[in-house]
């Protein structure tokens, strides 16, 4: 996907996760929040969301200026540092969600794969799926793709853990630390 897909992709992904974040069907009848209020909830976590979601939805195209285009900075290498980056500095938390759904929108959304396990191997993965970023298609298949991505986010939030744990939370839940 080019830049403007990249963008599109983040800030519909922060405007479906911060309503996932707010509102939990998995809890019943919503009966002690107004409209108003919920409304209101939901628009501060789309707006706490939106920079970190969307810089992280463009940052590995910086790769573009030096390295490898789709290798450098699209691998499972630099998804872990941001992974590991608000256990270790307390900040950045929704960052890695840009970071993966840039890698998923590149991979099943375009034609060209990204290379996963970059430096160790220079093999591009990818699904028969995509278009080119010049097609009319582009954005119809940002919106699909990004759909999707917040169906697994949402999915994840209600029945697996919880979004907004924290990693350090996390890796206690499950005793790794």
């Amino acid at each position: 996907m080019n830049k403007e897909g990249h963008v599109l992709n983040g800030a519909l992904l922060a405007l479906g996760l911060g309503v996932i974040l707010v509102v939990d069907p998995t809890m019943g009848p919503l009966v002690e929040e107004t409209p108003s209020a919920l409304a209101l909830a939901a628009a501060t976590k789309v707006a706490e969301l939106s920079l970190p979601v969307v810089l992280g939805a463009l940052f590995p195209d910086v790769d573009t200026a030096f390295g490898k285009h789709r290798k450098t900075l699209h691998n499972l290498p630099v998804l872990a540092i941001f992974l590991v980056f608000p256990y270790v500095f307390g900040n950045l938390q929704y960052v890695w969600v840009g970071v993966a759904t840039h890698y998923v929108l590149d991979m099943v959304g375009s034609r060209r794969g990204i290379a996963l396990f970059y430096p160790f191997s220079s093999k591009e993965y990818d699904l028969p799926t995509g278009v080119t970023t010049s097609s009319k298609w582009a954005n119809p298949v940002t919106f699909v793709v990004t759909a999707f991505e917040l169906a697994v986010l949402a999915v994840v939030h209600y029945y697996v853990f919880a979004l907004d744990t924290s990693f350090a939370e996390a890796a206690a839940l499950v005793g790794a630390f």
